[in-house]
């Protein structure tokens, strides 16, 4: 039962950290109708730049707000080189291609600055060694810590996003861009204004994943943003509520199957849970069909 709890634990941290990464996806695909597969590598920047930052001597509140700008910045370039000219041209996906190539371009620049090898991260939130006891379990003050933080970020922008005339602006311009700028809403700022946004989330998002396994290193996001992709679409693309009980769900089965069966199996989770969850709902559990007007 103890290990039970301690798996659970586990998988729900880092569950809610796929719905963070997800939740950043979402917002970007909702204003562009792009995927940004460069989104791991910003998230690994924001990890790697906190922990070069502390390691230097940098207060960690200073640290963190620099690698949230960094991570921010970066996705504005991000959409202005690699996804605003090629969305432009109806019917490409070059974006996929460019939005990869800006991954692996920011992946390649980490590892000549910094190294391949893993780097320490620093205790931003809790210490590894801090524990408390539930139903007998000794269960990480940092799963709490990074669940709860994760969790909190997702629900608050869910509300924003069904509350705020921002959130309004938002969903105008998923529904169609240009009836949103005739109505006069600025296409243009909210689109940079979600890339920023998801950058940001990006940012949280490393940092956390990264304080939970205790180091980082260049070529860790491309593997998160996997997972949190599954995680998005076995939610239902273009709902945030779906992209939690997507990541959660999956950072469940792969702790609790890589904790009672093996590591090796847990690899093929994802996989798993996509194609059953696709058969079945290929909209995801929360999304809705498109309707196509022709």
């Amino acid at each position: 039962m103890d290990f039970f709890i301690q798996m659970l634990a586990s998988g729900l941290s880092v569950g809610a950290v796929y719905a963070l990464v997800g939740l950043g996806l979402n917002l970007t695909f909702w204003t562009t109708r792009v995927l940004n597969f460069g989104q791991g590598a910003v998230l690994m920047v924001g990890a790697m730049v906190t922990a070069v930052l502390i390691a230097s001597g940098t207060h960690v509140i200073f640290a963190v707000a620099v690698a949230l700008l960094t991570a921010a910045f970066i996705l504005i370039l991000i959409e202005a080189l690699a996804v605003r000219p090629l969305a432009k041209a109806t019917g490409s996906m070059g974006w996929i291609v460019s939005t990869l190539g800006a991954g692996i371009l920011l992946q390649g620049l980490a590892s000549w600055r910094f190294g391949t090898q893993a780097v320490a991260f620093p205790d931003v939130l809790f210490s590894s060694a801090d524990t408390v006891q539930f139903l007998g379990a000794y269960i990480s003050v940092q799963y709490i810590a990074v669940f709860v933080i994760s969790v909190l970020i997702v629900v608050l922008m869910e509300l924003f996003l069904r509350r705020s005339t921002w959130g309004y602006a938002v969903r105008a311009v998923a529904h169609d861009n240009e009836f949103a700028a005739l109505l006069g809403i600025p296409v243009r700022r909210v689109v940079l204004a979600s890339f920023m946004v998801s950058g940001l989330l990006a940012g949280v998002a490393g940092i956390l994943v990264s304080q939970v396994s205790g180091t980082v290193d260049p070529g860790f996001g491309m593997h998160l943003l996997i997972l949190a992709f599954v995680a998005t679409v076995v939610g239902g693309m273009g709902s945030a509520f779906g992209s939690l009980v997507g990541g959660l769900l999956l950072g469940v089965l792969e702790k609790l199957v890589g904790g009672y069966w093996s590591p090796a199996a847990a690899e093929i989770v994802a996989f798993i849970l996509l194609v059953g969850v696709l058969t079945i709902r290929p909209q995801g559990l929360f999304g809705k069909p498109e309707a196509v007007k022709v």
